[in-house]
């Protein structure tokens, strides 16, 4: 059987940015249709990124998703900085005038997200098949799957937001030459990335830079490490047993009179390094968000802050235009989210190649890199450089009632 359907926006994706985007629709009185082909408890477990800018925060809890992360989330001042056996700390509430950090997990957000909208009844379907969009150049763009009962559903659409990641259906969907830039750098190394049982051994997060090659100490809560070391592109985890891995660890975060704390591995992967970025992030009334636009390397701390405010965005836009009409956000969408897209670009580049050994690195790149490192622990213009993005260099603009004209609301593309 085919059920036809009719809705406002259709939402392909149910990560952080197709829920969030759901959300901010309804709050401002537009109705959407999210769908998912993964299962919830499958999205409600998947582990992901934790650092929160100080402006996603703020949007979270302006729209009513502070609850939890305000209760659990751990806030911090700044970051620590190691190399040369080393550590020194930057401390970003004081180097941007009160902008800080906070470590919430991806995956406690997507919960909350899904507590929220199926609260609100909403249109969510998780477990679907064979999803489609087409009509993407009309004026009605169709969203169709199978839902997990095994029913076909035909939704025509006003718009539809591709926030189904990566390697989804929505970009793909785009005709040659509907994208005019496609910008891509592979890294040759990868994160291996452990979730411990072991209660963190700092305060806040330590990026370490070790002849061995990076690694990153984090957590996700006061009883539960994230922990990450570089390792080649093309390692195998099998050739990581636990035991190698804390030695690892321990050898790279070594500062006299600091130890670390070990324990049960509880999950363990490897993350390839890539950078990617396609533009536009609009074609006909198909719209790109998170991650199906844009990748970053983790070492900014960017890819979910990213999707936040590209979703923020769109639920303006979107609603200004199929609530009132209004088509001038829409259309403007692509270059605002693109310049904090580059930005953010920028900095995770940048991180990564002053913290990563290249395999057969001489001694030039690692004197450059080191020098560098000096510099941003000694001089409060660079560190400040480094705080105000890494915090959130610019406020996340939402507004659903259209209380702010265009200049007040973008002024970069007003």
């Amino acid at each position: 059987m085919t059920v036809h359907e009719r809705t406002q926006v259709g939402i392909v994706g149910a990560g952080p940015a197709g829920l969030l985007l759901s959300h901010l629709l309804a709050l401002g009185g537009v109705d959407s249709v999210c769908v998912e082909n993964r299962s919830r408890a499958y999205c409600e477990a998947r582990q992901r990124a934790g650092m929160l800018e100080s402006s996603t925060v703020e949007l979270l809890r302006e729209v009513g998703l502070g609850g939890r992360l305000d209760a659990e989330g751990l806030e911090h001042d700044g970051i620590y900085l190691q190399f040369d056996g080393e550590r020194h700390h930057l401390n970003f509430r004081e180097l941007t005038g009160g902008r800080w950090i906070t470590v919430y997990a991806q995956t406690e957000i997507v919960k909350d997200l899904i507590a929220a909208r199926t609260a609100s009844c909403a249109a969510l379907e998780f477990d679907v098949r064979d999803t489609e969009v087409s009509g993407i150049e009309s004026d009605r763009p169709v969203l169709s799957y199978t839902d997990a009962a095994g029913e076909r559903h035909i939704v025509t659409c006003d718009v539809i937001a591709g926030c189904d990641g990566f390697h989804g259906i929505c970009r793909p969907a785009i005709p040659a030459g509907g994208l005019t830039t496609v910008a891509e750098r592979s890294y040759p190394y990868a994160w291996l990335g452990i979730l411990a049982a072991a209660p963190p051994s700092t305060d806040e997060v330590i990026y370490a830079r070790h002849e061995n090659g990076f690694a990153l100490h984090s957590m996700r809560t006061p009883q539960i490490g994230r922990l990450y070391l570089q390792v080649p592109a093309d390692e195998n985890i099998a050739a990581w047993p636990d035991e190698r891995i804390w030695d690892e660890l321990r050898l790279r975060f070594a500062v006299p009179g600091w130890s670390l704390r070990s324990g049960e591995v509880l999950q363990k992967s490897i993350t390839p390094m890539r950078s990617f970025v396609a533009a536009p992030m609009r074609y006909g009334n198909l719209f790109l968000a998170g991650d199906a636009a844009h990748i970053v390397p983790p070492t900014g701390a960017k890819g979910l802050n990213l999707a936040v405010a590209d979703v923020a965005a769109l639920a303006t836009a979107l609603i200004r235009l199929t609530r009132d009409g209004d088509p001038e956000l829409a259309a403007a969408y692509s270059d605002h989210c693109l310049e904090r897209v580059w930005r953010a670009t920028h900095l995770s580049w940048w991180m990564t190649s002053m913290l990563h050994v290249v395999p057969g690195q001489d001694p030039f790149e690692s004197e450059l890199q080191l020098a560098q490192l000096r510099h941003l622990v000694t001089s409060r213009t660079a560190a400040a450089s480094l705080a105000e993005t890494y915090t959130g260099y610019a406020p996340l603009r939402y507004d659903p009632s259209t209380r702010l004209d265009v200049e007040q609301l973008w002024p970069s593309v007003a």
